[in-house]
């Protein structure tokens, strides 16, 4: 199974990266393609520039999509909604299809350092992402980070571990 990674932020110490990297080791012996948003640069989405064509790093996002099986993704909220680095890439890549995520199951996740875990972003993302062809078949949302996640040993509390773990399993019957 080919699985396509991604943190919604494009932070270089990216909470949301190191809880993707540790959910990705979970799914030994799948094929993993875990990007940078900072690989993604594009100038910021307007009407005017997309008559000029669209930027080559919108094609290869929906690529990567076109060849995985799955997503799996955290995103980051800054001001209750996604980072302006994953709006970008998203309004890009949805000018050029709008289901960007190709009817694609997805693992959805968030993460942030306070108490609700990122639980605006991740309410907004479940309104929209269908829309845009996301097929999330779960969720999960580790609040404060920095008190629940470890760089050396990942999620530390016990209760959210287990209840990350159940929903990979979950995730992972659902794609048989």
């Amino acid at each position: 199974m080919k699985i396509f990674a991604f943190a919604g932020s494009n932070s270089s110490t990216s909470i949301n990266k190191q809880l993707v990297k540790f959910v990705l080791k979970s799914f030994v012996n799948h094929e993993i393609n875990l990007i940078d948003l900072n690989d993604y640069n594009m100038p910021v989405f307007s009407v005017d520039l997309e008559k000029n064509g669209f930027p080559e790093e919108a094609h290869h996002f929906l690529d990567n999509i076109t060849k995985s099986d799955i997503i799996i993704c955290s995103l980051a909220e800054n001001n209750r909604s996604y980072s302006a680095a994953f709006k970008n890439v998203f309004d890009w890549a949805s000018r050029i299809n709008v289901k960007v995520f190709q009817d694609k199951p997805m693992l959805l996740m968030t993460t942030s350092p306070g108490g609700y875990g990122g639980g605006n972003v991740m309410s907004e993302a479940q309104k929209f992402f269908p829309q845009f062809g996301a097929i999330i078949k779960e969720t999960f949302s580790l609040p404060k980070f920095y008190e629940n996640f470890d760089p050396n040993n990942g999620v530390i509390n016990p209760e959210l571990l287990t209840a990350l773990n159940l929903k990979i399993e979950n995730f992972k019957k659902q794609l048989v």
